[in-house]
């Protein structure tokens, strides 16, 4: 899988590779074809290769299964970033002339007072 690549992407030319194989000859069973998309997922996908290896049983899970798993998985994470973005976001404020005019004036009087 590349970099910034979604599943579907990924899923989509993993098959094309695997019809051009069967299409030489070389054909693979169900249980290889998901390892070899497990395999192929960045660490960052790592606790979710783990949970599916654990819970499911890879000899009998369908591949449509296994990418609308996956989907799921990056749409969950997509949003967890965007929810962090909107924390991160601050909030500026603006001053106005009135303010610093303000400011000033009480300066002066400081300066007045004290002489």
């Amino acid at each position: 899988m590349h970099d910034n690549e979604s599943i579907s992407d990924m899923f989509t030319r993993f098959t094309t590779i695997i019809n051009s194989l069967k299409n030489l000859g070389k054909s693979y069973p169900n249980q290889e074809l998901v390892r070899k998309i497990l395999r192929c997922l960045p660490k960052s996908w790592t606790p979710k290769v783990t949970a599916i290896e654990e819970a499911k049983d890879l000899s009998i899970l369908p591949l449509e299964q296994l990418l609308g798993s996956l989907m799921t998985h990056e749409t969950t994470m997509k949003n967890h970033e965007n929810v962090e973005v909107k924390k991160k976001k601050s909030i500026t404020f603006k001053t106005t002339k009135e303010d610093s005019e303000s400011d000033e004036d009480g300066d002066v009087a400081l300066i007045t007072s004290q002489f």
